[in-house]
């Protein structure tokens, strides 16, 4: 009977053991969901005509064009919007994967190296390129990205803003709590896509 009590008292401390080591990987999740929600991934294609903001899960937060822009063949600009939406959307996505694997890390997700290897693969681009890319977008702490890309040379024409206002400089718009469950469903997503593995 012995055995057996040592046994159960083990396995209940395994238990315990566990339970700690969630509970420490969990406590960061409410940061981590603040620090999704204010999310912005910003690109602008070579002659910065074209400038995209995308926030969490890759939702497209803002697009701005300059008269630069409206001059182009609808051809040219649909190309030039396409691809510079591509670029903020995926910058986001790496961005959001090393929000996770900063708090979440200790699972073992390596979400990061996912996002960077189906990217490279769907873009024909070496890894280790996104990789460096991921370095550089690492913004310095003391404004929001979308503040440190914002550029004086813009005219400001939103495609989402209808009122034609192109001479009212403002800023693109900080993530509501719109964009907050598009990260919301993609934790959501990966924890039940890690629970389905076990």
């Amino acid at each position: 009977m012995s055995a057996e009590f040592d046994r159960l008292v083990a396995e209940f401390e395994k238990f315990q053991s566990k339970l700690t080591r969630i509970d420490e990987q969990m406590s960061g999740v409410a940061d981590m969901q603040s620090e999704l929600s204010e999310l912005q991934a910003t690109a602008s294609n070579a002659d910065r005509s074209v400038t995209v903001v995308a926030g969490p899960g890759g939702a497209v937060m803002d697009i701005q064009l300059t008269d630069k822009a409206m001059n182009q063949p609808p051809q040219a600009l649909a190309a030039a919007i396409k691809s510079t939406l591509q670029e903020a959307v995926a910058e986001a996505a790496r961005k959001q994967a090393g929000i996770v694997d900063s708090h979440m890390g200790g699972m073992g997700l390596n979400v990061t190296d996912q996002v960077i290897e189906t990217q490279a693969q769907a873009f024909g681009i070496a890894p280790e390129e996104l990789r460096q890319r991921m370095a550089d977008e690492m913004p310095a702490r003391g404004g929001t990205p979308a503040e440190e890309e914002y550029h004086e040379d813009y005219s400001h024409q939103s495609v989402f803003d209808g009122d034609g206002d192109s001479g009212a400089a403002t800023p693109p718009p900080s993530s509501g709590s719109g964009s907050a469950s598009a990260g919301d469903d993609f934790l959501k997503n990966l924890f039940n896509d890690e629970e389905g593995r076990r």
